[in-house]
This record gives structure tokens, sequence and C-alpha cells, in this order.
């Protein structure tokens, strides 16, 4: 039955296709039919995702971003030419990336890749010039090849334009001039944020408006350079904000950060914050709980005791509270001591300055490199209900907490410091919190504030009306920079004792900061696509070498030996069953 079927259709089918070709007229409709096919594969197509982490799927967020493309926005990527083999994943990963990207909006996306050294049309700069206006500056790469160690310069940058703004991109998220195929799987899982981030900001017709403290002794100096140029001023409206003195914080706030402050705040000051937030509003603080300071020390012994900032009610009703102690760690920054007292100054491990990890479960620490703290405090966390509470910083393994009041001396580099004493793993320097907050004047409000409020056309709210955020780190000195030679600032998180030299190392001080900043004033939601993580499975590089030829044998030589057992196997076969 089924033989006949077939037949049926066969004597069917080539008895209308000779009919059509016979016609005089036939080619047409199969002209026509060639030419819907090939009209619909390139503009309806679609990729099935067989990878566990989904990799080649672009989240929700991403998508729709992509979908409300307005303008034209062109992407150049510098990793054209020769590039290390490390490189050369991740540029096919990019080229991946922007495949998706164009495929869901069109037209609207090109993409180019470059040299470093090519100028960009209709100007006299190259790329790599215009990296460096933008304080992107190539990775001097050492890969191990057979003959040895070589040195390579790789600019792993793009430049996202539209109209007449420039967002740059660093693809590459390294720290070591060394080839890290971890550090290389991470800057992959980040490239769809990196990207999708990059062409948001490009796309907004104004910047959110960031709101800096102060009137509470918070820094307006050179400290601030690098905070106020290369963070918030290129991606943001700057605008200061006294809440001792000004009615009201502004809903137009994006977010508010208050860094460092050193004068305690007043009733009124603080209601101000609070009624930001019982309104949605979002603040990141960064703050020192202790008077410490490296100034002090240099002259001699320094006792650290509390600041009596006033915030401590205010921390504790939205679900933490940072600890009048210091956090000392194992695993820290250097200083200079003149040890043998004869003026000649060494670089020593200072105890005091922690280098804090990222534990790593959230978009904003996601990928994060090691963070570096100056007399940090340490926080715990507070049973709240409806605040979800995730730890973002937090020190080594090996690290302890010191009481206040805490005398603080050079003299302690003199001797080794004893391992035993720093059991306590782990412990909590930065932290997030989110939900609808309560009101920490709750039931406890005074009248003439209240009054004051109305006054301003506030009304006081007890509970909050929408989802709040508030970031704090309990170090003041994380989003500012140090200064070398007198008045030459340097990049946050970059110790002014190695800057410039072969000890030098970039911490991750400001990509922490961009982090928090792009997650509160998140208007896309892209967090979605920086939560994503690739699993790296790396062959062993010993058995590869030990087992080369084996699987190049298995690979190449045997198929191509059943394929020769199988063709003479099927003309014995044959020649016996026709020969008979």
């Amino acid at each position: 039955m089924c033989e006949t079927g077939i037949k049926f259709f066969e004597q069917y089918f080539f008895k209308r296709m000779k009919k059509i070709i016979n016609n005089k007229w036939g080619w047409v409709p199969v002209l026509l039919v060639l030419l819907l096919i090939n009209w619909m594969a390139s503009s309806y197509h679609s990729r099935i995702d067989f990878t566990a982490q989904q990799r080649f799927t672009l989240s929700a967020a991403t998508s729709k971003m992509l979908q409300d493309i307005t303008q034209p926005v062109t992407i150049d990527v510098m990793l054209n030419g020769s590039l290390p083999s490390g490189f050369k994943k991740l540029r096919s990963s990019t080229l991946d990336a922007l495949k998706n990207f164009k495929d869901i909006s069109g037209t609207s996306i090109k993409y180019n890749f470059v040299a470093p050294t090519d100028v960009i049309p209709g100007t006299n700069s190259t790329y790599a010039d215009t990296s460096a206006a933008y304080n992107l500056y190539p990775i001097n790469l050492t890969s191990q090849v057979e003959e040895g160690q070589q040195q390579q310069y790789v600019y792993p940058f793009a430049l996202v334009r539209s109209g007449e703004k420039t967002v740059p991109v660093s693809l590459y998220s390294g720290k070591t001039p060394l080839i890290n195929f971890q550090e290389l799987n991470s800057s992959e899982a980040l490239l769809e944020y990196n990207l999708a981030n990059a062409i948001s900001k490009v796309m907004r017709l104004e910047n959110p408006v960031i709101g800096y403290a102060i009137g509470n002794g918070e820094p307006e100096n050179i400290t601030t350079y690098d905070l106020v140029q290369n963070v918030l001023s290129p991606n943001y409206k700057l605008f200061t904000f006294n809440p001792e003195t000004q009615p009201k914080v502004p809903l137009e706030f994006a977010a508010l950060m208050i860094v460092k402050p050193t004068r305690g705040f007043s009733e009124m000051a603080k209601l101000k914050l609070d009624q930001y937030v019982m309104q949605g509003g979002k603040l990141l603080i960064s703050v020192d709980q202790l008077n410490a300071e490296l100034d002090s020390l240099q002259k001699g012994e320094v006792i650290a005791y509390d600041r009596n900032l006033n915030l401590g009610d205010l921390f504790f009703k939205y679900g933490c509270r940072v600890n009048p102690d210091l956090v000392m760690d194992l695993q820290c920054d250097f200083l200079p001591f003149d040890v043998n007292g004869d003026g000649q100054f060494q670089l020593l491990p200072w105890n005091y300055f922690p280098v804090m990890e990222s534990p790593s479960n959230h978009p904003i620490n996601k990928n994060l490199g090691f963070v570096v703290g100056k007399f940090v405090n340490s926080i715990d966390t507070v049973e709240v209900p409806g605040i979800k509470k995730t730890v973002l910083l937090q020190s080594s393994a090996n690290a302890r907490t010191i009481a206040t009041p805490a005398l603080i001396s050079g003299k302690e580099n003199e001797t080794a410091p004893q391992s035993e004493k720093y059991k306590r793993a782990y412990i909590p320097t930065a932290i997030l919190l989110e939900g609808k907050f309560s009101s920490v004047y709750a039931n406890r409000l005074p009248s003439a504030m209240r009054d004051t409020l109305a006054a301003y056309n506030a009304p006081y709210l007890p509970e909050a009306t929408t989802e709040g955020k508030v970031i704090i780190a309990a170090d003041g000195d994380l989003f500012l920079n140090n200064v070398v030679k007198g008045s030459q600032p340097i990049p946050m998180g970059m110790n002014p004792y190695t800057y410039g030299t072969q000890r030098e190392f970039p911490f991750a001080n400001k990509e922490f900061l961009v982090s928090a900043l792009d997650y509160l004033t998140d208007l896309q939601d892209l967090s979605e696509a920086k939560g994503k993580d690739y699993i790296l499975r790396l062959l062993d590089g010993e058995r590869v070498k030990e087992e080369k030829l084996s699987w190049q044998f298995i690979n190449i030589v045997a198929p191509l030996v059943l394929l020769l057992l199988g063709g003479l196997l099927y003309n014995f076969l044959r020649k016996k069953r026709y020969a008979s």
C-alpha cells in the first residue's frame, strides 16, 4: 500500500513538473516560488539555542531595547588584524553577539571590525587615539609560545556611535598582563550587557540626573576628580544637594550619592533622605563609621573613634548595621614603611587596607575584580520584613575585626601578622537593600518636623509607595581617587605608591561604582543580561600534548578507514548478489 502511494506521488509529481518545463511560460511560477522562498528566508528566520546557559539567546529586555531603536547606531570594534588565540575567540563571540543584535534591530545597527591604527572616517584621528581620549588604554599582553613569551598590544574596545554621541565599551575585563582564560570567559558572558548598555546610553534623549550630597563634610576637592569627570559627567546630569538647607530631595534625581560624610546629619536632613526613599528614591552611600585617616597615621599613632554621623537608626530600619570597628585582612594593599628607621622605605602589606572580593551573586558585582578599601568597617544584616538584602563586597577568607577605640600604628608592621588571629571569613563590607521600606520616623515624627514638611508641600509617608533601592558601602574612600606629585589625580582604586611601577594593579573600584549606578538608574532593566554566566570548560594542556597523535588518528584517519571498508564491503555484497 505504501509503495503504491509513493509510486502514485512520483508519477503525479514528475508528470506535473514535465508539464511545467514543456510549457512556454512554465519558468515563471518556478521563479516566483524561488523568489518567495528567498524573501521568506531573509525576512523570517530563527535559531534554536541548545547551550545550557542560553549563551546565544538575548534577554527579553535587550530584545525590547533593540526593537525600540529609533535612529541608526554604528559599532566599531577594535579587534581586527593579528590577535592572540584567546582574543580571536573574543572577536568571534563579539561578532556572534552583534549578529544577534542586527537580527532583531534590522538595519538600525551597523558594525565594523577595525584595526586600532585605522583612521576614523571624516576625521584625522585613529581609533587608538580616540580610545585614549576615553581613558581606554591598550593591554600589553604576555602570551606563552613555544619560543618563550610574546608581548603584544591589544585594544579590546568598541565605540558605539549615534548622531554626535559616542559611548566607549571595554570588551575585556582582565586585570593582568597574562592571557587569563577565566577573565576571557567572563568578558564573553558580559558582551551582551556591555554592548546593550552602551546602545541604551547612546540612544538616551537626555542623561539621568544624579544628586551629590554636600553639607555634611563630603569631599568637593581633587579626590573626587575621577568620580566627577570620568564617571558622572559623561553619563549623567550632576547636581549637588544639601540636605541641611534645601527643602527636599528632588524626585527628578535618579539616584542620590552620599560620599564620605564627616559631620553628623541633623534629624531634619535625615528625614529628607528617608522621605526620598519612601517615594521610590535610590541611595548610594559610602561612609566611614570611624575617624581614621592615613594623613594622621603618617604623623605617628592614631586612635580610630566614632564619627557620630547619626545615620545608624536609618540603616537599621532599612535592614543593616554599619559597625564601629575596622576590618583587617591578610589580603591587603601595600604602604611604604621605614622599618629600620634609616629613611629607606619598603612597600609592605597593610592589613587595614583590605582587598575585598565579590561574591558574584548579583548583576552589580558579576565578574567583578578585586576592590580595595581604606579603614573599612564591617556590616551586619538586620531582619526587616519585605526587604531583600544582597552582600556585594566582602573580605577574604582570612580576616578579623577590631573594635573601637582602636589604636593604629605603623609599628605594627615591624613583625609579621599572626595568621591564627585572622580566622573570620567573608565579612560583609557593602550591601544592597531592596524593597518597600518603612520610614525610620514611623510613629515618632515630631509635629514640628511634620509641619516643616507640610510647608514644603511634602506630606509625610510612613511607608514606601514604591520599591526603593539603597546601596551602603562601609568605606568612605571607596569612590575617591588618590593624588600623586601634589596635584595629579590618578584613577580611583589605584595605589599612589605603586602607580606607574611594575607593581601597579588597577583595582575594580570604578567598575563597581559604574555597575552600581547603572543598576540604580537602569530604565531599560538590562540587569538580566548582566546576570548571565558561562561555565568554562578548558582542556587539560598536558593531556592534549600526550594524546595529540591518538586523537588526530581517531578524528582524521579512522573515518577514512571506515569509509574505505564500507565501500569495499558494499561492492563485495553487490557483486555477490547480482552475480548470482
